[in-house]
């Protein structure tokens, strides 16, 4: 899998300051002060006329129902007062508003972005004939954001297994007393808490009748009905209902999930490689198809869930539905994604390689599609192989291979809010 080095971090901008005479302090004041508001409502307008008559070119005059949703970092009341402006022009172009089951069209607004640019979409369906797209653009504010008021998270390390063979993954179901899934090339392995240490209680060996890929990865994702599935490259397996313990495993092609169950997204995985192909399954929405990624990262906003996809070219392609940005963001192969309650309440674990070409894991949130670093690096002695959010989102798996001498280990990665002094105690 590709590593990469860290970017730098970008702070906001300083702001300029401007010296003037006393007596010009009061008028620059008062001007500044009144600029805002005699241009607020113009600010909008040339995008709002161009989208508008777009949106005519395509409907035509009469009645059609208009809707908007926003998915930029625009705030609730400038996307209100964007709707209000289109509706108005549409009015002066006589498209007229109405409800769905009276308008001749439906017209679906999205207020999006990318790292550049504000990104309008609207998505036009007239009757039963195949809807059309129409988009404008325009620049993004050169000026920093104003810097947001989030305090260091402190990433956790808690390790759970080593082992000389090669961990694929682990997972630990809700059980009393603790049980312990370890998933290797050959056999899946169970484990049992007994006076304070692991024993092993079972092992299934895993069918395969083609050869593994040289850099074999796979998954372990736990269910309700039964107790776990696995999945490897052309090799899906089910464990049985009930004990004894067993597994039924058969050749196959199905997508791999992503994510925890909350977000039902997954994606068909390369049988001779070790990445996604970047066919999606459903899709985010209408986005079925990017590009060859390694691993995903789910972030929930207020009205849809933006995915982070770390792809073999080294970039970050940002997915919401809509949109597929990228944008090089010195990360590794590996994210995932956490949910916390701290800050924006969901954040992304990051690996990268430090300059002793060792790996870390970093927190980042993602405010405005920007990344903002919320941790310090956690250090780990060797490489990640493999990175994944627990069935609840609440911690991370991380599946290490030590530099010195090669043995696998499996760690739990958990955040606690706050900013902490001493980042050291869990490395």
């Amino acid at each position: 899998m590709q590593r990469a080095t860290r970017n730098p971090v970008y702070n906001a901008r300083i702001p300029s300051m401007f010296h003037t005479r006393c007596a010009r302090i009061c008028c620059l004041l008062f001007s500044l002060l009144l600029l805002p508001l005699e241009s607020r409502g113009d600010q909008w307008q040339s995008p709002v006329i161009q989208l508008a008559q777009k949106i005519v070119a395509a409907t035509g005059p009469g009645a059609v129902a208009c809707d908007l949703t926003n998915r930029s970092s625009l705030g609730n009341t400038t996307a209100d007062e964007i709707h209000r402006q289109l509706l108005g022009e549409l009015e002066s172009l006589n498209v007229h508003a109405a409800p769905a089951d009276q308008a001749a069209a439906t017209v679906h607004v999205t207020l999006s972005e990318n790292l550049q640019n504000y990104v309008w979409v609207a998505e036009i369906q007239m009757g039963n004939s195949q809807s059309s797209v129409v988009m404008v653009s325009l620049p993004r504010p050169q000026e920093a954001v104003a810097e947001r008021s989030v305090g260091l998270l402190t990433v956790h390390k808690a390790l759970l297994w080593t082992d000389d063979n090669r961990i694929l993954d682990v997972a630990l179901p809700a059980e009393n007393p603790p049980h312990m899934i370890v998933l290797e090339p050959e056999t899946v392995v169970l484990y049992e808490l007994q006076s304070g240490r692991w024993q092993q209680q079972q092992s299934l060996t895993i069918p395969h009748s083609q050869a593994w890929p040289r850099d074999l990865r796979g998954r372990l994702v736990l269910q309700k009905d039964h107790l776990f599935d696995v999945y490897l490259p052309g090799v899906f397996c089910r464990s049985t209902p009930a004990a004894p313990l067993g597994i039924n495993c058969r050749e196959s092609d199905d997508p791999w999930p992503l994510a925890p169950r909350q977000f039902p997204l997954n994606a068909f995985f390369a049988p001779k490689r070790n990445f996604f192909t970047g066919v999606l399954s459903p899709g985010i929405q209408k986005q079925t198809t990017t590009s060859p990624f390694y691993t995903a990262a789910a972030l929930p906003r207020d009205k849809y869930t933006l995915w982070l996809l770390a792809a073999t070219d080294g970039q970050v392609h940002l997915l919401d539905g809509l949109t597929d940005q990228t944008a090089k963001l010195g990360w590794g192969s590996d994210i995932a994604g956490v949910r916390t309650g701290c800050g924006t309440g969901w954040q992304v674990l990051a690996t990268a390689t430090n300059a002793d070409a060792r790996d870390t894991v970093e927190a980042f949130e993602i405010p405005d599609r920007e990344p903002v670093v919320v941790s310090q690096a956690v250090e780990f002695d060797g490489s990640i192989m493999a990175l994944w959010a627990d069935s609840d989102s609440a911690t991370v798996l991380a599946v290490m291979q030590k530099s010195e001498t090669g043995k696998y280990e499996a760690y739990r990665l958990s955040l606690t809010c706050g900013q902490q002094s001493d980042f050291d105690g869990d490395r």
